[in-house]
């Protein structure tokens, strides 16, 4: 099912507000007010009298007809005043982020990184809310993902890069975890090859939400970027994992230290080195680590662990 039939479904649904009537609700300079007062409240619910002084309407009865339009859908009405509804609070969310109003165009940011191929200095760019880091001399990309504009306020070029890797850390552990990050529906995890990717990597995984159908691909290493043995490799080895961008492994951004051991059932293996030794992650079809073993130094010294 496509974004396309989803918005057909919700419209025949008893239970859904139809989308033309949802954004036609919304479509009024008092009630996105109302909507911006509620989401800025220090202590919700807000009561009536509180909530009027914010919105700016001319009478009480101009002021109850367009709360009385929210309520329901966007706001919810208790005993003690108004509190936003999930749906208010992401329509607020979408404005606070610059989805609907802001559209900026950035220049191209050093990284000051190296890329792991030719080790030419990265560089990040900005379009269409997302953000991309490549490599201008091999062509190298190392994945483009969704970046709010509301990001980029306040922080300079290093934090931006810091807090968008960050965010890619997040989008792909909710995503393997099962987890939509844009609406929290059931997410499919699949392993494919070949065809266009924003990733240099024939081999790589598409998580696709059952309910929204937002796609987010990934390498297959991003899998391993929060899991224990991964973590305890590189502690052992001095370095904190959680604080490296993810543009900086090799193992992040490309399949060259991917090897398949069987494709059916999928059974693939990760290796990742640091000062000569070696970490071998077996992981299965879902991307869970199976097994895991360390080769240290000339690799005559394995050890091995079952997950």
């Amino acid at each position: 099912m496509n974004r396309l039939e989803a918005m057909e479904l919700a419209q025949k649904s008893e239970h859904c507000l139809r989308p033309a009537e949802a954004f036609s609700l919304i479509g009024n300079e008092i009630r996105v007010t109302i909507l911006e007062a509620l989401w800025h409240a220090d202590e919700p619910p807000v009561g009536f009298t509180t909530l009027y002084e914010h919105a700016g309407a001319d009478n009480t009865a101009q002021f109850n007809y367009h709360l009385g339009q929210l309520t329901g859908h966007f706001v919810r009405k208790t005993d003690d005043g108004y509190e936003l509804r999930t749906a208010g609070e992401s329509v607020v969310q979408a404005a606070v982020e610059g989805s609907f109003n802001a559209h900026p165009d950035l220049d191209p940011i050093d990284t000051g990184d190296d890329c792991t191929q030719c080790e030419a200095t990265l560089v990040a760019t900005y379009s269409d809310e997302k953000l991309a880091i490549g490599c201008p001399t091999c062509g190298r990309t190392h994945g483009q993902y969704s970046f709010p504009p509301g990001g980029l306020i306040g922080r300079t070029e290093a934090e931006t890069l810091s807090a968008f890797n960050q965010r890619v850390r997040h989008l792909h552990s909710l995503a393997r975890d099962g987890v939509c990050p844009e609406c929290s529906g059931q997410m499919r995890t699949e392993i494919v090859r070949g065809e266009n990717c924003c990733l240099d990597a024939d081999l790589r995984t598409e998580y696709t939400c059952l309910q929204c159908r937002h796609i987010l691909c990934s390498t297959i290493g991003l899998a391993l970027l929060d899991q224990p043995p991964v973590v305890s490799f590189y502690r052992d080895h001095g370095l904190d994992l959680q604080t490296m961008s993810y543009w900086q492994l090799n193992w992040c951004v490309s399949d060259d230290c991917t090897t398949v051991e069987s494709a059916d059932p999928w059974r693939i293996e990760v290796s990742i080195t640091e000062n000569g030794d070696t970490l071998t992650a077996s992981l299965d079809e879902g991307l869970s680590i199976v097994t895991t073993y360390v080769s240290e130094g000339d690799a005559s010294n394995q050890n091995f662990k079952k997950a």
